[in-house]
C-alpha cells in the first residue's frame, strides 16, 4: 500500500476530552499528543463529535493530522462493547440519533445511579453536575469525580473498581445499540469501524470468537490490539483473526487527561494501518496539516 505524504509518523487514534468523560479541553487533548511527539491522532470522544471543529484547527497549527472519530457505545447481552468509528458523516440522520438516544439515557441513568449511592453515602446530584466540564455529558466518570472530592475514594480506579462496580448494585444499565447494528451505523455513514480493547481483563473479557466473525462479515474492519487494558492471550486470538481476514490493526493510548494514567502515544497505529483506515474511510476526510 502506498503510504500517503500528508501524515506522519505512527498515530494515535484513541484520545478523550471534557467533550466526554476526559479531562482537558479538545484544544488541550492535541496540544498533549503534540508534546509526546505525535503527528497523527484521532480525539475519539464517546458518543459524540463536538470536539472535532477545536481538536481540527489545533492539529492545523501545530503541523498534524487529525483522523476524526468517536467511541460508539454498544451492548452484547450484559457486555460493553465499545466500536471506534472514523471518517464517518457526522451528519448522517441514523448515526446522529443513536447517539442523541445513547447520551440522552446517560444523563438519566447517571441521575438513578447517584440517587443509589445517595441512599448510602454523601453524594448529590450536585456534586456530580460540579465535575461536568464545558457541555460534557455526565457519565460514571463524573460520579467518580464526586465521589473522589466528596473523600469517599482516592481515585477513579477506587471508585471503579469498589461504588461504581456493577457487582455493588448501585449501577443500572446504560441503553446500547448491539455491535451488529453499530457496524452497521458506522458503514452506512462512510464510517471505518474498529472494536476498542477488544479482549479487556476481568469478567467481561473477549466477545466469543463467533461472534467476532460475524462482526467481521458486517464490516467490522479491525481491532485495536496494543491497548493496556488488553490480555496476551486474548491479542494472540485476535491477531489470528486479523490474519485471517487481513484485518486492520491498531494501537492507542485512550488517554482521558488526568482521568486516567494512560498517556499519549503509550500505544500507536503504523502508518501503514493509518493509510488502510484513510482509503476506506468516505464519511469525512482527514484533517491535513495546511503545508502537506
Amino acid at each position: 500500500m502506498t503510504i500517503d505524504v500528508r501524515f506522519r509518523g505512527p498515530a494515535d487514534l484513541h484520545l478523550h476530552s471534557s467533550r466526554s468523560d476526559g479531562t482537558e479541553h479538545p484544544t488541550d487533548v492535541i496540544s498533549a499528543a503534540h508534546a509526546h511527539g505525535l503527528r497523527t491522532v484521532s480525539l475519539t470522544d464517546h458518543d459524540t463529535t463536538t470536539g472535532w471543529s477545536e481538536a481540527a484547527a489545533r492539529t492545523r497549527e501545530l503541523g498534524m493530522t487529525l483522523i476524526p472519530g468517536m467511541e460508539l457505545s454498544t451492548r452484547y447481552q450484559w457486555q460493553s462493547i465499545h466500536m471506534l468509528a472514523y471518517l464517518f458523516d457526522p451528519q448522517d440522520a441514523d448515526l446522529v440519533a443513536e447517539t442523541e438516544r445513547i447520551r440522552a439515557d446517560r444523563l438519566g441513568r447517571a441521575e438513578r445511579i447517584v440517587g443509589n449511592i445517595a441512599a448510602d453515602y454523601t453524594l448529590t446530584w450536585d456534586d456530580v453536575l460540579a465535575q461536568r466540564l464545558e457541555d460534557a455529558t455526565i457519565g460514571r466518570p463524573h460520579i467518580a469525580d464526586a465521589l473522589i472530592a466528596r473523600g469517599i475514594v482516592q481515585d477513579r480506579e477506587e471508585a471503579f473498581a469498589g461504588i461504581l462496580h456493577p457487582r455493588t448494585g448501585y449501577t443500572v444499565p446504560l441503553y446500547s445499540p448491539d455491535p451488529r447494528e453499530a457496524v452497521r451505523l458506522i458503514r452506512d455513514a462512510g464510517g471505518v469501524p474498529i472494536m476498542a480493547h477488544p479482549a479487556p481483563h476481568g469478567r467481561a473479557g473477549m466477545l466469543p470468537i463467533t461472534i467476532l466473525e460475524e462482526l467481521i462479515e458486517l464490516g467490522l474492519a479491525g481491532f485495536e490490539i496494543d491497548h493496556r487494558e488488553n490480555t496476551a492471550d486474548g491479542k494472540r486470538a485476535l491477531r489470528a483473526l486479523i490474519k485471517r481476514y487481513n484485518l486492520i490493526v491498531t494501537g492507542s493510548s485512550d488517554y482521558h487527561g488526568t482521568g486516567k494514567p494512560n498517556r499519549p502515544g503509550e500505544n500507536t497505529t503504523t502508518e501503514e494501518n493509518v493509510a488502510a483506515i484513510i482509503s476506506e474511510g468516505t464519511g469525512t476526510a482527514p484533517v491535513y496539516p495546511p503545508d502537506a
